[in-house]
């Protein structure tokens, strides 16, 4: 019987990693839409969406059937934990994606963008601050998933600067907005 529960458990952590490379490869392509006009690519991340989707409601059911019909031990229990706040925290980046994909279709209705500021390194952060949450994930390394939250600082920052430019040339093109 000890085996099925060990199938089980490792099957909620495929299903999370899946869940990771899809969240990842939707904030990808999202930003390769935006930087590219590519409307087409916009909507692959658009459909990605639905796939994040439909993994977090497989995930919170795992862990909720696990946890009620279990008995797990502290490990198990820990792993629970990790995978419901990933979960949420994944699908809020496939969320964040598809709006980015969004607002590159809408864009793309004006012809290339001439200048992103500081969007392409905060993809470029937020990628690998992704990649790097899902190997210390999968590599059980808590020192390395412990850095992750670390670099939030520089992405907030990009971001306080990108608000100030952007409101500064919307300012001067309100027809962009």
């Amino acid at each position: 019987m000890k085996r099925y529960f060990h199938s089980e458990l490792e099957d909620l952590r495929k299903h999370l990693i899946l869940m990771g490379e899809r969240s990842i490869d939707s904030v990808r392509l999202a930003m390769q839409a935006l930087l590219s006009d590519d409307v087409s690519m916009a909507g692959q991340v658009i459909a990605l969406d639905d796939d994040i989707d439909r993994l977090e409601v497989l995930i919170d059911s795992e862990c909720v059937r696990y946890i009620t019909l279990r008995q797990p031990m502290a490990h198990d229990v820990r792993l629970m934990t990790v995978a419901m706040k990933a979960n949420h925290e994944l699908e809020r980046a496939g969320d964040e994606a598809t709006s980015i994909a969004k607002r590159a279709r809408r864009l793309a209705e004006f012809g290339k963008v001439d200048e992103f500021f500081n969007i392409p390194r905060m993809g470029d952060l937020a990628l690998e601050q992704l990649r790097d949450a899902m190997d210390s994930f999968i590599t059980e390394d808590a020192d390395k998933a412990m850095l992750v939250p670390r670099r939030d600082k520089e992405v907030d920052d990009l971001n306080r600067e990108n608000y100030v430019k952007f409101t500064d040339k919307i300012s001067m093109h309100p027809e962009i907005s």
